[in-house]
């Protein structure tokens, strides 16, 4: 049986995916999510409370449903990168991304002579044992996927240097922090500013080879993604997991409440 090609092949291939932020952390959701059709789930250690022993039951769940699991890390450093590796995940995503930080992720995943990525063979991630450790390395080096979030003006002005940076796969322009930094709150790239660095962003990772993912939020506005999709973005992501819930509660009781006399 022909195993499914990795979430990088699929991007590299020119496929139009879809994801959702895990915030909640329960493994019935990424199942939930998988059965939906969603490609891809980012699993979230930078904003909530999840410890390695959660996060890897979460990516056992995303294995068995057929999901693509990745890692959202709060930063590259403590070595936090390598064991969320080691758990087998298909790739990391940093927050505030600069190119600085973009180096330091390259390094951090990829084991030598690639990077720094410390080489263990009794990890998930091998199988518990690879029967072929150079093998392992370079399949690993090739197929981890690597998505820098660029959230910050400043990036937005080095856009060209961080997309040209070897092993980052591609760039998730994050909206909502962005729009902040950028002065145009709302997340909302219809903004002339918002949208004049999206388009930056596509330019640079056309010309380096990359593509470009951003989250539409809970938008039930259709027209909006295809836009976004028409203008060269490849991942669409959903929100969080915890937002979905949230607005899919308030659409309950309104209905409930509109029925009252």
């Amino acid at each position: 049986m022909e195993s499914k090609p990795s979430l990088r092949e699929r991007f590299a291939r020119g496929k139009n995916l879809t994801g959702m932020i895990d915030f909640i952390g329960a493994p019935m959701v990424i199942e939930i999510l998988a059965r939906a059709g969603v490609d891809f789930v980012i699993i979230d250690m930078e904003h909530c409370p999840m410890d390695m022993d959660r996060l890897s039951h979460l990516v056992r769940a995303a294995d068995a449903a057929g999901i693509a699991p990745l890692v959202r890390v709060p930063d590259v450093g403590a070595g936090l990168i390598g064991r969320v590796l080691n758990l087998d995940v298909a790739g990391i995503v940093i927050p505030h991304a600069s190119r600085q930080s973009c180096e330091a992720l390259v390094r951090a995943a990829r084991y030598a002579p690639d990077g720094e990525r410390g080489a263990c063979p009794i990890v998930r991630a091998t199988g518990y044992w690879p029967d072929d450790w150079t093998a392992y390395a370079q399949r690993a080096n090739r197929e981890i996927l690597l998505l820098p979030l660029i959230e910050d003006s400043a990036a937005i002005d080095d856009l060209e240097a961080i997309a040209a940076v070897p092993g980052i796969n591609g760039l998730f322009i994050g909206p909502y922090d962005l729009s902040v930094s950028v002065g145009a709150p709302g997340a909302d790239f219809d903004h002339p500013g918002m949208s004049a660095a999206l388009d930056r962003a596509i330019a640079s990772c056309r010309r380096h080879e990359k593509f470009v993912v951003t989250t539409v939020g809970d938008r039930q506005d259709r027209d909006y993604s295809r836009r976004l999709m028409q203008r060269g973005v490849r991942g669409l992501v959903f929100a969080t997991d915890a937002l979905v819930l949230l607005q899919a509660c308030r659409r309950l009781v309104a209905f409930v409440g509109d029925g009252q006399n």
